[in-house]
């Protein structure tokens, strides 16, 4: 007896399922070590950032207490995109038999497909992290920057001259982010957590991260950013990044990379009357962003 499409669809889905979430696993999250996971309802997800208070002033006896207003100072909105594809069985495969190992490949295929896509699409966050325009956040700059508007003035989460990744540019970077402000200029105490790389840097992040000395020198010294501890969560390196020489540093600065999930990542079969084809789609709904730029640094090397 002929198996019938809808036969065929509820004998075939579970295993394509199977091998598709086997397959889609292969591939790291890379862009979960730079981005904070969050859910979603709505179409789009909104946050409001506020200015926090100035400094407190002193209350003299039997007077009254000062008062500050925290202002809205920007929002920062993400946009969900629906990313999905599919593949056809056509019916003169599944008449052949061939659909078995077909469909095999193609499930494969498009499991790597989807989790090559989510990756592009966060890294390229960084990769236009220095864009001039075209790629700004709430604030109306780009993720990385020299001026960023706060009521105290411009800020900056870049260095002043851009450099290779190196010892002294490490720690100048750490410098840099240990000097954060809010927008009211009061100093946040941010720390560096975890570098980020293109492949080409690891070598050197290597060496500058867990060398006991340091690094291409013959003196006595000690490696300061491995015995302080500078980098708790030492580097992680992303293959999507396309600048060889660009380097970003994550902080510990709240509300700063975002991946918003509005729908997670769902499989589906049917058959299709008009064509006799069977038809297998994956499909899922995120957005990436950021809300406080002070959440990273980024150096474009030189």
């Amino acid at each position: 007896m002929a198996i019938s499409r809808a036969q065929l669809v509820k004998e075939l889905e579970p295993g394509l399922n199977a091998l598709f979430g086997l397959e889609y696993k292969r591939y790291e999250d890379e862009a979960a070590q730079i981005f904070d996971n969050e859910s979603s309802d709505r179409a789009f997800e909104e946050e409001v950032m506020l200015s926090g208070f100035g400094t407190a002033d002193v209350k003299p006896e039997g007077s009254g207490v000062q008062y500050d207003d925290a202002q809205e100072t920007y929002t920062a909105r993400y946009t969900h995109e629906t990313v999905a594809l599919a593949f056809a069985l056509t019916e003169e495969a599944i008449e052949d038999n061939l659909y078995d190992r077909i469909s095999s490949r193609y499930t494969k295929a498009l499991a790597r497909s989807m989790a090559t896509s989510k990756q592009v699409k966060g890294a390229n966050v960084l990769i236009n992290a220095f864009a001039a325009s075209g790629y700004n956040g709430g604030d109306g700059e780009s993720l990385c920057g020299n001026a960023h508007p706060t009521l105290n003035g411009n800020q900056s989460n870049v260095p002043s001259t851009a450099a290779d990744l190196s010892e002294t540019s490490l720690e100048q970077a750490l410098i840099d982010i240990a000097g954060y402000q809010d927008e009211r200029g009061l100093k946040i105490a941010a720390q560096g957590q975890k570098m980020i790389i293109p492949k080409e840097l690891q070598f050197t992040a290597e060496r500058i991260m867990k060398s006991q000395g340091r690094v291409g020198t013959a003196d006595n010294d000690i490696n300061a950013i491995k015995a302080m501890g500078m980098v708790p969560q030492g580097y992680t390196v992303n293959h999507y990044l396309t600048d060889t020489d660009a380097w970003f540093i994550k902080t510990d600065v709240p509300n700063g990379m975002k991946h918003f999930v509005r729908a997670p990542l769902k499989t589906a079969m049917e058959g299709d009357f008009d064509t006799g084809n069977v038809r297998y789609k994956a499909r899922e709904r995120y957005s990436f962003g950021w809300s406080d730029w002070r959440g990273i640094y980024g150096n474009q090397g030189a």
